[in-house]
């Protein structure tokens, strides 16, 4: 299981090794979460974040983004309805990937 402060400590290594890649993440980052940029609220990118995380398995990038849904105005429900789509979606590719799998066996028996 991962600790997420002691592996957070590993940032100073990564910032001395990438200084200008690092500081490039951030503030895109920092812009994507801006509240007053872009079209969609605060609250919908968050859920969105969730989403997205729960496909890529972030536990971080999860508990995060969860709770600064929550902070922008998103309710438990809203979270909850985004870990669903996103689960859908997960589950929707299995399904179609699976008919990769059937296409390749087509022709044997």
């Amino acid at each position: 299981m991962h600790n997420h402060q002691a592996d957070a400590n590993y940032m100073g290594d990564l910032q001395d090794a990438a200084p200008e890649m690092v500081a490039a993440f951030f503030n895109f980052d920092k812009a994507v979460f801006n509240k007053d940029v872009g079209s969609l609220n605060l609250a919908t990118r968050e859920l969105i974040a969730v989403g997205v995380a729960v496909t890529t398995q972030c536990s971080y990038c999860i508990a995060d983004h969860a709770k600064r849904a929550v902070n922008a105005g998103a309710s438990k429900q809203d979270v909850a309805e985004a870990i669903m789509v996103a689960t859908a979606l997960r589950a929707g590719g299995g399904i179609t990937h699976g008919w990769q799998a059937m296409k390749n066996i087509a022709d044997t028996k």
